[in-house]
């Protein structure tokens, strides 16, 4: 009989080690991604002409481009989790930070539509295609690669630490660009300033690297699996519809409420309540903070108590809520920082135990393909349209139609969260 397991040598002697390799490669790949959300208005400016009707068109192009690198995530958690199953999670990884160390250095160096016409957003979409592929690899590699890290009854608690250090690289993109914006005058950063953190991000890249080739192995093939054929490219798809479908509906509410207060938010402030644009970016970077706190807690809390009660907290949390949080929006930076914690506190329940989630409803075999597609086609789907989304609504004159569309949203996955099975005191296959 095939036999398939994850190692158990790094459960018991080197989970610093595993946390570390995953933490650091992670937090490098979403400093990478977030800065160019944070640094989307003045990129908006310099890659795309403006129209001389209407200053949100280089904005909404530039979200558009955020929306399109999100549409070669699921490709990239299908092509990478292939490569995480079939020739270890380390490998994986490894690829994945090399693979946005490059696209980070394409976008630092994109010339001007000013300098070069057409070829500007050109060269911005190709770096983005290639960061969305390395970002949905990263997800189904590293996602998998945490939880069979985990010791007995810790897997939440491992979990948690994907959006522990997703939350630094974001906290190290917003500030960056809040140092430089207040540091430097418009005029510099529309200039070159915007440039500074994808060059940093090109180079963090390489620490990552050598940071994972020390990292240990987690998926190990005995007795006749080693002899077994390996997964092909489709087969979490084609022998787990039901998982499939499952990872979808779980991550919906998550992906929507996660990019709305973690990335666009302190452009809806802006576009909607007339706050600064630093004091927005310092809510943000706050708030951030304030958020990679709590994800520990959340993941200790679902291993005692289990993945379900965390998971209702936050999607009926956000489906009753998201209306009057948003809404709330003042024009102070004290309404704005409010709003964004209240709004961490509940997002919580689905970030600190997703990847365990996720990890707990797919074989060894075929676990970092079988989530990174449908996870990665979600994401693409509401997360990566949300900033995309939120502006439209602006521009057609219905704002107030975007905190609805998160609240149904996050219904959606509740209707899912209450048919799910308690998986947190299983034993991982």
């Amino acid at each position: 009989m095939a036999v398939i397991m994850t190692q158990t040598l790094a459960h018991a002697r080197r989970p610093v080690r595993q946390l570390l390799a995953a933490s650091v490669g992670n937090a490098v790949e979403w400093y990478d991604w977030y800065a160019y959300t944070f640094l989307a208005t003045y990129i908006a400016g310099q890659i795309f002409p403006k129209s001389s009707g209407n200053s949100l068109v280089p904005l909404l192009s530039t979200f558009a481009v955020f929306a399109v690198g999100f549409f070669m995530r699921p490709v990239g958690g299908l092509l990478m989790g292939a490569v995480a199953d079939r020739h270890g999670r380390r490998v994986a990884l490894t690829a994945t930070i090399l693979l946005m160390g490059g696209s980070s250095l394409l976008v630092g160096l994109t010339p001007t539509y000013a300098s070069v016409g057409i070829l500007a957003p050109v060269i911005l979409v190709a770096a983005r295609l290639l960061q969305g592929l390395s970002v949905g690899g990263e997800f189904a590699a590293s996602t998998t690669f945490l939880v069979e890290s985990a010791g007995p009854g810790r897997r939440g608690l491992f979990s948690s630490f994907q959006y522990v250090s997703t939350t630094i690289g974001q906290l190290a993109a917003s500030g960056i660009a809040a140092a430089l914006v207040s540091g430097l005058g418009d005029g510099q950063m529309e200039g070159w300033g915007w440039r500074v953190p994808f060059l940093v991000g090109a180079v963090l890249s390489l620490v990552g690297f050598w940071i994972r080739r020390g990292a240990e192995e987690t998926l190990r093939l005995t007795g006749e699996g080693a002899a077994q054929p390996r997964p092909g490219l489709f087969d979490a798809l084609r022998r787990h519809p039901r998982e499939s479908l499952l990872i979808c509906g779980i991550t919906a509410g998550g992906t929507i409420a996660y990019y709305t207060w973690t990335s666009y938010l302190p452009t809806y402030a802006e576009l909607n309540a007339g706050i600064d644009k630093a004091d927005a970016l310092l809510a943000g970077t706050l708030s951030l903070a304030f958020f990679a706190l709590l994800q520990p807690l959340g993941g200790l809390l679902s291993d005692r108590y289990g993945r379900k009660p965390l998971l209702l907290f936050f999607g009926v949390g956000f489906a009753l809520l998201s209306v009057p949080l948003l809404r709330s929006i003042g024009g102070s930076f004290g309404s704005l920082l409010l709003v964004q914690c209240a709004g961490m506190v509940l997002l919580t329940g689905f970030t600190s135990i997703s990847a365990a989630v996720n990890a707990e409803i797919f074989p060894a075999r075929v676990r970092a393909a079988g989530i990174g597609f449908p996870y990665s086609l979600t994401v693409a789907l509401f997360g990566g349209t949300a900033p995309y989304v939120g502006t439209l609504f602006k521009e057609l004159g219905r704002p107030g139609l975007f905190p609805w569309y998160v609240s149904l949203l996050c219904l959606v996955s509740v209707a899912v969260y209450l048919r799910l099975p308690e998986s947190a005191h299983k034993e991982l296959d």
